[in-house]
């Protein structure tokens, strides 16, 4: 059984029922709040451009389309939920809204998404590295993962794109289907979870080759998914990046700017921690998920804790029996420090074990993930030091312990 952390140092674990969460998203005043969908929440003129959106749908020849599975008239809130999306991407203009929706149907049957996310397109090599759906953040998002940096290669990139009209169509077909199947994810219901969050890392991307696959992207996802992402968080931005998003920033909606949050090179572990829980957050940005976690049911849950610069922290789980088997997962945010861990019997005429020698951290290393097999009931003590650096660093782990075939 997992134990809270303790706020001492060094931490003295004792079994609890759920492990203390240290970090909780902290948005500003200004970052975009999500639209509850509740239509009794709506503005007068909001409620009215809604009646007539659903009037003038009824009149046309689509009056009997669905979407995700919803029919837009059928009179479920749900439908509601995507009919709000389409108003508010256009203001609220009834006209302008009834366009967009119309021209998303006639694209839908004409990309065939209804049956996109069961499709085999050739990309089992890019999932999980180029763009893909992984876990959930704190407040329930599914989350979505973008990263183009693997296309710095040049093979990689004509093998998927070259200059083949045919193989960018079919890597922009392969990119929605991960985004239908995040959209398959969401609950279309008043207060529920109706949008998702994207993580889109910059590092090593090349943006000119990718110019004309981005906009089609891009183009296809504001066209046909309106507001459909609740926080695009940018990690590992370049310098120029800033400056080329302060040249563009004064076109950009305040609605659309208050969804961005931007995070320069090496703080990826710090920013996505006060969204989402380390146990979601992928091994090579400082999360404990990897993509082999799935199979094995939702992630166990992890602690958190932070380390200041200058200082060393012995985290110690006590309780252990003799004759179990105890395996653990730790994590620094961008290590660069020390690790080590020892176990130590409760007999005083017994010796402490060194169960992983002391070792320098790369900032680029993963989550460590070991396992020992006691002799003796005692202590195990996880010790990271980090008094060579003065920058504080986010951290976490997980721990099972088990004699024979049973959990402790």
């Amino acid at each position: 059984m997992d134990s809270s952390l303790s706020p001492t140092t060094p931490f003295d674990h004792q079994n609890t029922e759920e492990p203390k969460k240290t970090f909780i998203p902290l948005r500003s005043s200004n970052h975009f709040k999500e639209d509850t969908y509740f239509v009794s929440e709506l503005k007068p003129s909001e409620s009215k451009s809604l009646q007539d959106l659903k009037h003038k749908l009824s009149s046309s020849s689509f009056a009997a389309s669905s979407m995700w599975g919803v029919p837009l008239l059928g009179g479920d809130d749900r439908a509601d939920v995507i009919l709000l999306k389409f108003l508010r991407a256009r203001d609220f203009i009834v006209g302008d809204s009834l366009r967009m929706l119309e021209k998303c149907l006639e694209w839908r049957e004409a990309f065939r998404t209804e049956k996109l996310t069961e499709e085999d397109l050739g990309f089992k090599d890019l999932e999980g590295k180029v763009a893909y759906m992984r876990g959930y953040d704190r407040e329930g998002h599914p989350v979505c993962y973008n990263a183009y940096g693997v296309f710095k290669e040049r093979e990689m990139y004509e093998r998927v794109f070259g200059d083949d009209q045919e193989k960018l169509n079919k890597f922009l077909r392969w990119r929605v289907q991960v985004l239908e199947r995040g959209v398959k994810l969401l609950h279309f219901k008043p207060g529920g979870v109706n949008s998702i969050i994207q993580v889109t890392d910059l590092k090593d991307m090349p943006k000119r080759e990718l110019r004309v696959a981005s906009n089609q992207i891009l183009s296809l996802f504001q066209d046909n998914y309106p507001e459909m992402v609740a926080t695009k968080i940018f990690i590992n931005v370049p310098w120029y990046f800033s400056v080329i998003y302060s040249m563009f920033s004064p076109f950009l909606t305040h609605r659309t700017k208050s969804k961005f949050v931007m995070s320069k090179e090496g703080n990826a572990a710090e920013t996505l921690y006060k969204f989402i829980r380390p146990e979601d957050i992928p091994v090579q940005y400082g999360g404990l998920s990897r993509p082999t976690d799935s199979q094995n049911g939702p992630p166990k849950p992890a602690s958190e804790f932070s380390i200041k610069g200058g200082e060393k922290v012995n985290i110690q789980i006590e309780g252990i029996e003799g004759g179990a088997t105890i395996s653990w997962d730790m994590v620094v945010g961008g290590w660069d420090l020390e690790y080590t861990a020892e176990f130590v019997p409760n007999a005083e005429e017994s010796y402490a074990i060194v169960v992983e020698k002391p070792r320098k951290m790369k900032a680029s290393d993963e989550a460590v993930c070991n396992s020992f097999t006691t002799g003796e009931a005692g202590k195990l003590i996880i010790s990271v030091d980090n008094t060579l650096s003065r920058k504080k660093k986010v951290a976490a782990y997980r721990y099972t312990a088990r004699k024979s075939t049973t959990a402790v």
